[in-house]
Parts: C-alpha cells; structure tokens; sequence
C-alpha cells in the first residue's frame, strides 16, 4: 500500500472512531421510556420507591401468540394482576418465563425497573375483553 494510501486509510479510520464517539454520545441513557405498546407498570414499583417497569408488550407479542400469556398467566383486564417480586419469584406472572431456564431470572432490578419515576403513562379505557 502506498503511504498515500496509507494516510487516507488513517483518516478514513479516525473519522470513523470520532463518528462513532459522537453517536455514543447523542445516545440517551440507559434509562428508557416507553415506546408503542409498551406497558408502564407503576403501582408496586412506586410503593416500593423502585423506577417503573417498562414491559416491552410488542417485543413479546412479535414473538409469541397472545393465548402462550393470556389468560392464564395475565388476565386481560387493567388492574386485575397484582404482580409484585415476590410472585414473580415464585413464578407467577413474568417469573412463568423469567425463571433462568426459559428467560432471564429477574436477577438485575434495572432490566425491568427501567423506566423514568416521573414518566406518566397516558390514562386509557379499561380494557374489558368479553
């Protein structure tokens, strides 16, 4: 390679390392907020003084049909699950999955306690399925 070349090369590749510097940077924290269906849980959380949960519904939904959750694990109807740690580490509600054999054991607060205390979700309809 010539030193020509060589020397564009370099450039090429520091301006690559300061793009990447600066796109790390814009990036928001690690602290997440909801997205499109995305399911803010705060009852406990709040009780407890813990970040809401930020359950990514679509994420699972893509990935399972809705009868693998519902409605034997979660009833379909706002405020009918009284999830708390303690179930999910006995294996209720997302500790059905989140056990460390099938997902992630619910090990890491942050993974789930993700969202910004004082993020409010929208008020919507009760969801009341027949």
């Amino acid at each position: 390679m010539s030193r020509r070349k060589a020397l564009h090369f370099r450039v090429f590749l520091s301006l690559i390392a300061v793009l990447g510097v600066a796109i790390g940077i814009s990036l928001p924290s690690s602290t997440s907020r909801a997205e499109y269906g995305d399911i803010i849980m705060n009852r406990e959380a709040e009780k407890s003084e813990m970040p809401p949960v930020v359950f990514p519904h679509w994420f699972h939904r893509i990935r399972f049909k809705c009868k693998v959750c519902h409605p034997d694990v979660f009833v379909m109807r706002a405020g009918a699950n009284e999830v708390s740690m303690i179930k999910i580490i006995k294996g209720e509600y997302c500790g059905k999955c989140h056990n460390g054999r099938i997902a992630w054991a619910p090990l890491y607060c942050d993974r789930c306690h993700s969202g910004k205390s004082e993020f409010t979700a929208p008020q919507v309809p009760e969801f009341n399925p027949p």
